[in-house]
């Protein structure tokens, strides 16, 4: 047994699929599947039940999930230990950010992250929060930039900066002629939103909800896989979106679009740099958190 077998198993344990854990762990599908197999002659139990409908772990595959987590994560740490000793302020660091932020706030600080820091090389990788949450816990990534606070007490939050949503529409749009714009006001129908799995989708409908539409569904049938994508829908006269402000600044006025600021109280998320509380890393954490926000804009506001 070892670290690797252990990370075949998580990978199995999260994508139901041999084939998919596969790819993710960047091997072949028989190399995985052997692995597994053998660590279950090892152990001398089954691990995962295959059948038509897919894998699933056993009682005692759930088990030594947990435990292989728990494994993973001390490793993490461990290598952590060894590089703060040698330099605290050197060496990989492996940072994830969720889709909605990374293409709008890397550019922003990236160029003076590598000044600050030059023997620092720094590894982005965007996802979704549930698996940069994941990955943080297990020692894959060394820190998240999320917009969703961490539901456990192994991880913490360090306060970036708190960012405003926008309501973007087509230009001509019935509710250009309104002086103050509130949820209230927009038709929640026509508001297009990310698929699931985006926290982004899920701070939307909580802004959505007044106590109007209280208890009621959006029911659009329009979803997309990136802001991107919603905003050229609104270009295209599909409906109206909410965009936070750090996205704003690279729209093209050739779309014909307008933005209004929300007078809702809480219309705005809250960014946070998030790491494990066992990081021996912490005081890299927080010259990064640092450069992060010192290069941020007026059109947010900067978490001290």
């Amino acid at each position: 047994m070892n670290l690797r077998d252990l990370e075949y198993v998580l990978a199995v344990m999260e994508t139901e699929h041999f084939g998919r854990a596969a790819l993710a762990c960047h091997v072949s599908q028989p190399t995985l599947s052997g692995q597994i197999k053998k660590l279950e002659d090892e152990l001398g139990v089954t691990l995962f039940e295959r059948g038509r409908g897919g894998v699933r772990a056993t009682d005692t595959g759930r088990a030594v999930v947990h435990q292989a987590q728990i494994a993973l994560r001390a490793a993490a740490e461990i290598r952590e230990i060894a590089q703060a000793a040698q330099d605290p302020f050197a060496g990989e660091f492996r940072l994830g950010l969720i889709p909605t932020v990374a293409p709008y706030l890397i550019p922003l600080f990236v160029a003076r992250l590598r000044e600050a820091l030059p023997d620092l090389s720094v590894i982005y990788r965007e996802d979704i929060t549930e698996r940069l949450v994941r990955d943080l816990e297990t020692g894959e990534i060394d820190a998240a930039i999320l917009a969703t606070p961490p539901e456990t007490d192994a991880l913490q939050a360090i306060p970036l900066y708190t960012e405003p949503f926008r309501l973007v529409f087509p230009d001509g749009h019935k509710l250009s002629s309104l002086a103050h714009l509130r949820m209230a006001d927009v038709d929640r129908k026509d508001v297009l939103l990310l698929t699931e799995g985006h926290c982004f989708r899920d701070q939307a409908l909580a802004i959505c909800e007044t106590p109007a539409t209280k208890g009621t569904k959006n029911t659009t049938s329009l979803r997309a896989t990136s802001l991107e994508t919603l905003i050229n829908l609104v270009a295209q006269g599909q409906g109206v979106t909410l965009v936070p402000s750090l996205a704003m600044a690279g729209l093209s006025d050739d779309l014909g679009l307008v933005d209004r600021k929300l007078e809702d109280i809480g219309a705005a998320r809250d960014i946070s740099f998030t790491i494990r509380r066992s990081t021996s890393r912490r005081a890299l954490a927080g010259r990064i958190a640092d450069i992060i926000r010192s290069g941020l804009p007026d059109t947010v506001s900067v978490s001290q």
